[in-house]
């Protein structure tokens, strides 16, 4: 299953660089990195990222990544994986563009998963 993180481009750009995302500032305060499940990413982006340009969504293949990853209770009680390592460029899927349509809404990339 893919599991996705929300990154800024050219802190992507770096961690691709090194071979790994150490992660943003947020998620090295809270001691993991923080990822969503596909149901789960526009109410991230909207709450978290509302005023944020130029982000891309990493897709993860969560099997990659081992016992560091665990789904812990979040926003609302909803299960949300968390990363407890650096994230290794090899476990990613794919990086594409989150768009903007002419309101200012986010667009999710096609086909997620």
């Amino acid at each position: 299953m893919l599991i996705f993180k929300i990154v800024h481009r050219d802190e992507w750009d770096f961690a691709a660089r090194g071979g790994e995302y150490a992660g943003s500032s947020k998620d090295r305060a809270d001691g993991f990195l923080h990822f969503s499940m596909t149901r789960q990413l526009m109410e991230t982006l909207q709450k978290y990222y509302a005023a944020e340009k130029d982000l891309v969504l990493v897709a993860v293949n969560e099997d990659l990544l081992g016992s560091a990853l665990k789904y812990e209770p979040s926003r609302d009680g909803a299960l949300f994986p968390h990363l407890y390592a650096p994230l290794p460029v090899s476990a990613v899927k794919w990086v594409r563009e989150i768009g903007r349509d002419l309101n200012g809404g986010f667009v999710l990339p096609l086909d997620p998963d």
